[in-house]
């Protein structure tokens, strides 16, 4: 049996190993995860983990909302919601300076809080708002770098899938921690719109002169946001006043944007049946990779606990002549290298079982505002190198700017991301105080 600690360093180099030669981040970690156990444990051990760790990981009923959250974002893009809230924003922000990126922005808020999902809200804006931009004269790094950022935000915004998958692994209430981001949602919109508008004062020619529109037709506009609030009045208000559990608030939210596909008029009838096939295939893709995911990461996580990583960083940390708010600064920064190779589930599921124990418990910090900042700081690794998910999204839907220029454009949003996570960790309260008022809190 090899030695614990020399195991544990050895994980690290295999699994960067084998992503190098071009296995998936889930295999990776699962192929690494049961090496790690037998090399600990013994061929009967490792085999018994793999019989039982994958169904114990995924059969979690709050885990039902995950499809349900992504079903619901596919329906409310077929039934025109993002469409209607780009024209909204367009014609009532594209006065200001950067007002079409601006517009993005308010776009991919609302359009976050019917989706969950940052890659399926970057792949939409993508399609609608980059071909706009561009048209218009916009710098194509800085149209790209703007739909990249503007997708983060559906996993920040309720109802969001990586808040919903952190409430699981760390039995948090689900439904406070979708509630806690509306605010830093909305602190998120409001940094990334004021960032925008000084960056296009700045250097003007990254973007045309301003539009400008008649009041009549910016009033006319505001008819399309009846999509976008009346599932976000049913999904988050309903759990806020204690109506709906997340999942039955997911179930509700995905039955109602299926009925406004239906009738609301914008797909064509002879093209229903297929809309309805591909949203349900596209759901289907996408909630198997989470699981998939979830599965190859608890492996590596039970490897990591086996080898008892969680106790020795807890005991060293507890031992630091720091602060207690310089150990949790130091956490989140581990998200930035490990956002540079792996996905947001990955890394939630990998890190913490070891940090949420030290800096609820230990620490004493909330655990609702300390997953907010990890939901944060995962944005960030949507949007570095390597492995930005938003931004290989948009490589495939913007196929004539190089994935290199698309990184670029990211470089501004990354430091008005910096400036917004400073604001919530200094200011606890902004992530706690609508949780708090929650019925039956």
């Amino acid at each position: 049996m090899i030695e614990p600690g020399t195991a544990s360093i050895l994980s690290v180099f295999l699994v960067l190993a084998l992503m190098w030669m071009g296995m998936p981040i889930y295999a990776s970690l699962g192929i690494t995860g049961v090496l790690g156990i037998l090399a600990l444990k013994g061929p009967y051990y490792a085999l018994t983990v793999l019989k039982v760790s994958p169904y114990a990981n995924t059969a979690n009923y709050l885990l039902a909302v995950v499809p349900l959250f992504i079903i619901m974002g596919h329906f409310g893009f077929k039934a025109g919601i993002s469409s209607d809230l780009y024209t909204i924003g367009r014609k009532w922000f594209s006065k200001l300076p950067g007002g079409l990126g601006i517009a993005t922005f308010i776009a991919s808020a609302g359009f976050g809080a019917c989706c969950g999902s940052s890659v399926a809200s970057a792949a939409t804006m993508g399609a609608i708002a980059i071909p706009e931009m561009r048209a218009l004269g916009y710098d194509r790094k800085l149209a790209c770098g703007i739909v990249a950022a503007s997708g983060t935000l559906a996993i920040l915004i309720p109802p969001s899938v990586v808040s919903v998958f952190y409430a699981s692994i760390n039995d948090v209430s689900a439904g406070a921690q979708l509630i806690a981001g509306i605010l830093p949602g909305v602190l998120s919109v409001f940094v990334y719109v004021i960032g925008l508008f000084f960056l296009t004062r700045i250097y003007p020619n990254l973007c045309p002169a301003p539009e400008n529109y008649t009041w009549r037709e910016r009033f006319a506009s505001l008819k399309g946001v009846w999509g976008m609030a009346l599932l976000f009045f049913l999904v988050i208000g309903g759990m806020y006043i204690g109506w709906f559990t997340p999942t039955e608030a997911a179930s509700v939210g995905a039955f109602v944007a299926l009925l406004m596909m239906l009738f609301g008029g914008r797909v064509e009838k002879g093209m229903m049946g297929g809309n309805i096939k591909l949203c349900f295939f596209d759901t289907l893709r996408t909630s198997c990779m989470v699981f998939m995911i979830l599965i190859g990461a608890g492996l590596y996580a039970k490897f990591l606990t086996l080898a008892q990583v969680p106790q020795v960083i807890s005991g060293w940390v507890g031992g630091l002549p720091v602060s207690p708010w310089m150990i949790v600064t130091g956490f989140l920064i581990v998200y930035i290298p490990l956002g540079m190779f792996m996905d947001t589930f990955s890394m939630l599921i990998i890190t913490q079982p070891i940090m949420f124990p030290i800096v609820t418990t230990q620490l004493g910090y909330d655990p609702i505002w300390f997953g907010v900042l990890c939901v944060k700081m995962a944005e960030v690794g949507l949007m570095t190198p390597p492995v930005g998910l938003n931004v290989y999204v948009l490589a495939g839907v913007v196929r004539d700017v190089p994935m290199h220029e698309i990184f670029r454009g990211c470089f501004w949003f990354l430091l008005f991301e910096a400036f917004g996570i400073a604001i919530l960790f200094a200011f606890p309260w902004i992530s706690t105080v609508i949780p708090a008022s929650m019925y039956g809190r």
